[in-house]
């Protein structure tokens, strides 16, 4: 009798500061589920998002790749046919798959895993790309709620700026709004799916802005609730966008609430930042409990994570730009459960990132990993090897790049991005979690920067991409074979002659 496979279930909540959870240690944020889902599985503190925005980020998670490979840098944007994704890589595997939630793909002329899906549930647009139409909007027309949605440039109802940085209560139905609607429509895939395994990637919208959650949310809250201890930190060691961003802050008009001023704005956005969050938790309880209530929890790989993390208020900066510089963005929430791996309470410091979700899904799947990835298989540190899977963590903007490696955090800007001289940033993360200190002009610490560029360097030579090499990247002493070898096929270099994966290239 074959053993059923495994399905999967990959929980993204948009912008989700790693730090922003029970479980991680915050004393003022109440996520019980979250808390308890962490206990039951492995939570990887140390996760790297690949991109500080939304559509690349999303784009490595589904591809595996980085953003220099798969080459998305902006929002939506043109669609990609060659580019693999893993629905469509689980669908050919004998899954149904589906991506209910913000799904925020390329999405021109159609979206990228449209064809790739058994049921494309993005909640604020069509398969074929047109904005503001989709089966959720449609479902809150029918019920005459469309004017209260509230999670996505909705100005009819909560101000006239399409994404506020204020933060106020929800006037839509709970059992109405993005995140419930995305968990019931998943429930209700997998009823339809019956014996098939099923792949799902479920996209919360909170605690993105605008910040507008259920009372009963925001009643968790007080009204003095304690501001981020970083708030009044000092940009001036910061990149000087960074630091524009920072005054920005301070003399912007606040859009709900009185008074308006600085101090009253920036509480009701940590207020409602922290209620979503709870609000996020809750919905995530329902679909847990859902699977409870199926029978299927000893069946299914569940995965809580973020596209990438946010400011909030803290470090005084007000939502996720610019994200480059700080490990507030980069780095996010993952936390596995995994029923054929019993791993109660874990938590694993070594570095990991989103681009390892694809790879390690196939071998906790049993199917065979794609060659076309750039990520890494968590599974020997699931399991509770020690031996780290790689030396550090990137995340990547059209121009910077920020690694995390060791105790060190390097962001490089490159020369005459902000003018003449030089601007970089380097903290040590074990002894400076707050970035407080920039060490990049540090006379004592300028052999931690060139080592820093150095991995760089050899991270973009070595993970790039590659059509076609000539002369080959090994010389053989047969002629022939080496011919071969350079006139392999054009999608990807002869498996037989492939260099180690760290240097894969197709």
């Amino acid at each position: 009798m074959n053993t059923p496979r495994m399905n999967v279930i990959m929980v993204l909540a948009d912008q989700h500061h790693a730090g922003l959870m029970g479980c991680a240690g915050h004393d003022q944020v109440k996520t019980p589920h979250i808390d308890r889902f962490a206990k039951d599985g492995v939570r990887f503190t140390n996760a790297y998002c690949q991109n500080p925005i939304c559509t690349p980020s999303r784009v490595s998670i589904l591809s595996g790749q980085y953003c220099h490979n798969h080459g998305y840098y902006g929002l939506s944007g043109p669609t990609n046919p060659n580019l693999p994704n893993a629905m469509g890589y689980f669908k050919q595997s004998g899954y149904r798959t589906a991506g209910f939630g913000k799904l925020h793909l390329p999405c021109t002329p159609r979206n990228w895993i449209a064809d790739d899906v058994d049921y494309f549930g993005d909640t604020y647009e069509t398969a074929d790309g047109e904005l503001g139409k989709s089966d959720f909007l449609d479902h809150l027309t029918e019920l005459g709620l469309r004017d209260l949605e509230d999670s996505w440039h909705n100005k009819n109802h909560y101000g006239e700026k399409p994404i506020a940085l204020d933060s106020m209560i929800s006037e839509l139905p709970y059992e109405h709004t993005q995140e419930a609607w995305s968990a019931r429509k998943a429930l209700e895939f997998i009823d339809q799916s019956k014996n098939d395994p099923f792949f799902i990637q479920i996209s919360f919208q909170k605690p993105h802005h605008p910040l507008l959650p259920q009372k009963q949310f925001w009643d968790l809250y007080p009204d003095d609730l304690a501001l981020p201890p970083t708030l009044e930190q000092s940009p001036d060691h910061r990149a000087p966008h960074f630091q524009e961003e920072w005054h920005y802050l301070r003399t912007h008009q606040w859009e709900y609430g009185e008074p308006d001023d600085f101090k009253a704005g920036v509480q009701r956005a940590w207020r409602g930042t922290l209620a979503c969050i709870s609000q996020v938790d809750d919905v995530f309880g329902m679909l847990l409990k859902g699977l409870d209530e199926r029978s299927l929890t000893e069946n299914t790989i569940v995965i809580y994570g973020s596209d990438h993390g946010c400011y909030h208020g803290i470090h005084g900066m007000p939502e996720k730009a610019p994200g480059i510089c700080s490990d507030a963005v980069c780095r996010v929430p993952m936390i596995w459960r995994i029923p054929s791996i019993k791993s109660e309470n874990k938590t694993i410091n070594s570095l990991v990132e989103n681009i390892d979700y694809l790879p390690t899904l196939t071998n906790l799947c049993d199917l065979e990993e794609p060659d076309w990835t750039d990520g890494a298989d968590l599974t020997p540190l699931i399991q509770g090897k020690t031996e780290n899977v790689k030396e550090m963590a990137v995340t990547e903007a059209p121009w910077s790049r920020s690694i995390r490696w060791k105790q060190w955090r390097y962001v490089h800007y490159p020369r005459g991005m902000f003018g003449s001289g030089e601007t970089g940033e380097l903290y040590n993360i074990e002894t400076d979690p707050n970035e407080t200190n920039n060490l990049f002009e540090s006379l004592e610490h300028q052999s931690i920067v060139q080592e820093s560029r150095r991995l760089l360097l050899d991270w973009l030579s070595t993970t790039l991409h590659i059509r076609s090499v000539q002369p080959p990247l090994h010389r053989k002493k047969d002629p022939m074979e080496q011919r071969q070898y350079s006139l392999a096929a054009d999608k990807k270099i002869s498996q037989k002659l492939m260099p180690p994966k760290n240097l894969r290239a197709f």
